[in-house]
């Protein structure tokens, strides 16, 4: 077949997102121009690579086989760029970074940093749950991974960078507030905020009271840290967070840690690859730089109960 790596690349997108519209987006084309890359490429394959189903597409048997190769394919020239920007030093480069929510508080700080030492470096951020991390390094998408306890289903190499306290929270006029060592068996008969299904911070807070046989009452869902916070401010329940998330609204005295047995549940933050993957001097770089510099550049906010 006489194809092109544009033609392949378009192909990839679209075959990964099983969407025209979202590979226009991705690659900044237009959805014709993405239709016609596909078309010219079924006809260099003789064959039909995607077929519809009402509104949505999917992948023949031929375009199962090409999706494989052409992530290969691509793979290996993204590799072969990397090798020839190591020849050059790390004057330039580029790395692509996925964080868990909360890690995206104190993530700036630590890129603001990376930046000032490697400002050649183009830095790309994007901040999810734990299931769309745990995505992200089953299919390889980004250079590393910054999140709380790593998946065990997928072969990685996992470092741990900094300490993750999960502290309970309650706004400061709670009857809770000024009480000291309160047993875990009364936050049973609170509400509780929480996140959305797929949240580390919602797994670990929930294995921990399922452990020490409590049972909670939860109220509202939400999906961001900020909206969590905004809840219990506004008297809505208490919820279970990482200090590093609240650093603010203890300076501020917004909100308040409560002074729970058992508590904070201790966690930590860890830096995640692919096993085996071969990082890119940039990605390296930054791996030493968060290993190296996150304790010093990042501290614990004081709880104040």
């Amino acid at each position: 077949m006489n194809v092109t790596l544009r033609q392949l690349s378009v192909f990839e997108s679209a075959a990964r997102l099983l969407s025209y519209t979202r590979a226009a987006e991705e690659l900044h084309l237009s959805q014709p121009a993405v239709s016609m890359q596909i078309r010219q490429l079924e006809d260099q394959a003789g064959l039909q690579l995607f077929e519809k189903q009402g509104r949505t597409i999917h992948l023949t048997e031929a375009g199962h086989e090409l999706f494989q190769y052409s992530r290969a394919i691509l793979h290996d020239l993204h590799e072969a760029e990397e090798v020839l920007e190591a020849l050059k030093g790390l004057k330039t480069g580029k790395l692509s970074i996925g964080v868990a929510s909360t890690v995206n508080y104190f993530a700036p700080r630590l890129l603001a940093a990376f930046s000032q030492r490697y400002p050649g470096i183009k830095l790309s951020l994007e901040a999810t749950n734990r299931e769309n991390l745990v995505h992200m390094l089953s299919a390889n998408e980004k250079d590393l991974v910054l999140m709380g306890r790593p998946p065990e289903q997928i072969d990685l190499e996992a470092e741990p960078f900094l300490e993750n306290p999960l502290v309970v929270i309650a706004p400061p006029g709670h009857p809770l507030a000024s009480e000291r060592h309160i047993p875990l068996q009364r936050l049973g008969e609170e509400t509780f905020v929480i996140r959305e299904a797929g949240s580390g911070t919602r797994a670990a807070m929930e294995g921990f009271f399922t452990r020490q046989g409590v049972t909670l009452k939860t109220g509202m869902q939400m999906t961001r840290n900020e909206a969590i916070k905004q809840a219990v401010r506004a008297g809505l329940g208490l919820s279970v967070v990482s200090i590093h998330s609240i650093e603010l609204e203890l300076e501020t005295g917004r909100l308040v840690v409560l002074d729970v047995a058992g508590f904070p549940i201790k966690r930590r933050w860890f830096l995640v690859y692919r096993r085996n993957k071969r990082l890119s001097p940039a990605a390296g770089a930054f791996k030493d730089f968060v290993l190296s510099e996150a304790g010093n550049l990042l501290s614990l906010p004081v709880a104040a109960h």
